[in-house]
């Protein structure tokens, strides 16, 4: 038996500190508009927000003044009293409150929560009260506003959203904050979004040249430029070659395909909504592929396979198309087109423990060598109720992807129900330089797809048996990749990643000569390296190039003219003097080695 390894924020102080914040911040917005209508106010991740519908646009001066309220009401040391009430009461208790009688309805139903999550099961409805302000609200909370350290709070900022999410619902006002144990946790979390801001990828893309997209081309589209563009080859590039030294063969497969594969795929039952609208082809429906898994399932059965065959392992660099609202997409991390490094695994039952500790150890060695040493992962386990496939199946493919995280000795929480229907999971999420988790590597078996294309391999005895089928994404999409791998970095990728290596900059022009032979040395070396001629001055040259996050300067004038040699910066700004053209290279060769 499978158990979760860590607590529930739910169930941490934290998590009540944060929701009871939220009603704090509700009862100062109510003070601030008597007229106002409240809906939900959650605690979430780092924080929590509020939505209300008000008289006017909330400013930046008005959050001062909430914050500045929500003090004051937590220094005067309220109690957070609960009560259960049945319906009728709550509906009493908000009468004038449009958006809570409708949480009231669905909560009486059984349907949803207060927040418009989906219940199995009819809940209690119950209210919190603390001073004047009281809410629609199952908690928990803290016993007392005196809980709340006043001076470990802060309002982050104001934002629109609709309604249940429903764009054709009332667009509310959304105000975010966060609320911590102690003023360290909060100057630390404010110094993270800082820095977070400084690291966003959609502004470090423009600055550094490396995509852009364009309202003309497509909403969700990337157009990736030259310096983007060898980025993300190099990557690309280096996880074939490894792909091919580890047993994977390449395919490639087109972007549309006949309605008739997507709806033996499911994709069309199950997936539908995410899918653009079918292209008419000579009176057949062809649809943009969202996923490459049914065209190598075609490749697989294009001939028959034997026992002594398996595992297949099929990778691609495919591109999909998903249906995002435009409310979602966010630079690189949320696209309408995008590339994966899919592979799928075809195997045999008793070979299935070894694939997935293989594979799971492949998606580490991949991503350590970009850089990401810190993991954590997520192992997705059945829900009895919405599951295909056999038990014991089910049971196999859990313990072996338990196996292999034992094995890695990754930490790892359990996600109860969490598996898609037709298997469990693992989701690998990478920690990056601020903290943040980001979702990566995917390793997702299937006992649904093998079923439904017939899928087969021919066993020892003669007899056809179904082959396990494994889905990997290791890097995920192509582009969030690159988000990821930008932000992470802040745009200063390792040597061996960034698109210009080394700029060698000549004092002046009677240096330009000696600048462009060390230029083609370093080429020699398979270097990438630019010479800075322009007629500016050299502490210009110096500060575009560490703007331009340039691992190496290398200035030259008469001295190293004279002695063959360079003068070396970093894009740290430290300055490592004059040393031999050969030595510089002999250094570039050794961090690129060490991954630096």
């Amino acid at each position: 038996m499978v158990e979760k390894k860590e607590s529930r924020y739910e169930d941490s102080l934290l998590y009540k500190i944060r929701h009871s914040a939220a009603h704090v911040m509700a009862q100062a917005v109510l003070e601030m508009f008597p007229s106002a209508k409240y809906s939900i106010g959650p605690a979430i991740e780092d924080g929590f927000y509020y939505d209300f519908d008000l008289p006017r646009n909330l400013t930046p001066q008005d959050l001062e003044a909430i914050e500045n309220r929500m003090r004051e009401i937590i220094r005067e040391h309220h109690p957070f009293i609960k009560k259960v009430i049945s319906a009728e009461e709550a509906r009493q208790i908000f009468k004038d409150q449009p958006y809570k009688l409708e949480l009231i309805d669905g909560l009486e139903k059984g349907g949803m929560d207060e927040y418009g999550n989906p219940l199995t099961e009819k809940p209690e409805i119950s209210i919190y009260t603390h001073d004047t302000f009281v809410d629609l609200c199952r908690g928990p909370h803290v016993e007392n506003t005196s809980q709340i350290n006043p001076e470990a709070i802060k309002l982050i900022s104001i934002a629109g959203a609709y309604w249940r999410g429903d764009e054709k619902r009332p667009m509310l006002q959304r105000i975010y904050g966060t609320a911590w144990e102690t003023t360290e946790d909060l100057q630390q979390y404010l110094w993270r979004i800082e820095e977070a801001k400084k690291r966003d990828h959609r502004r470090l893309g423009k600055e550094l040249g490396l995509f852009s997209s364009n309202p003309e081309v497509g909403g969700g589209l990337i157009l990736w430029h030259p310096k983007g563009a060898l980025v993300r080859h190099l990557a690309e590039d280096y996880c074939k070659k490894e792909h091919l030294a580890n047993g994977y063969d390449l395919v490639y497969t087109p972007h549309i395909g006949k309605s008739e594969l997507w709806q033996i795929s499911g994709h069309l039952a199950w997936y539908k909504d995410n899918m653009y609208s079918p292209i008419d082809i000579e009176g057949e429906e062809y649809y943009l592929k969202p996923m490459n898994c049914p065209f190598h399932i075609m490749i697989y059965k294009s001939q028959i396979h034997s026992y002594r065959d398996l595992p297949i392992r099929m990778a691609e660099w495919g591109t999909v198309y998903r249906f995002e609202r435009s409310g979602v997409l966010h630079g690189l991390m949320r696209v309408r087109g995008f590339t994966q490094d899919d592979a799928h695994l075809f195997c045999r039952p008793d070979q299935m423990p070894d694939e997935i500790d293989r594979v799971l150890k492949f998606c580490l060695h991949i991503l350590q060598k970009f850089g990401m040493k810190d993991f954590h992962a997520y192992l997705a386990t059945r829900d009895p109720d919405k599951s295909a496939g056999e038990s014991q199946k089910w049971e196999d493919a859990t313990t072996a992807l338990q196996a292999a995280l034992d094995r890695a000795g990754l930490a790892y929480d359990v996600d109860p129900g969490g598996a898609a229907f037709y298997g469990p999971k693992i989701d690998l999420k990478m920690i990056d330089a601020l903290g943040r988790e980001w979702q990566l590597s995917t390793i997702q078996f299937d006992f649904n797809l093998p079923e439904r294309f017939d899928l087969t391999y021919i066993g020892e005895d003669g007899k056809a048996y179904r082959p396990y089928m494994i889905h990997r994404a290791l890097l995920g999409s192509m582009e969030r990749f690159m988000g990821v791998l930008i932000e992470h970095y802040s745009g200063a990728f390792p040597v061996w990643l960034a698109p210009v290596q080394a700029v060698i900059i000549p004092i002046a022009d009677r240096h330009i000569a000696y600048a462009n032979t060390v230029a083609e040395m370093l080429k020699d070396q398979g270097l990438r390296v630019e010479v800075d001629d322009r007629s500016e001055r050299m502490n210009a040259k110096i500060r575009d190039a560490q703007n331009q996050k340039i691992p190496y300067m290398l200035v030259v004038g008469d001295k190293e003219i004279d002695n063959n040699q360079v003068a070396l910066r970093m894009r740290s700004g430290e300055n490592r003097g004059a040393m031999p053209v050969v030595d510089f290279i002999n250094l570039v060769l050794k961090d690129i080695a060490e991954g630096r």
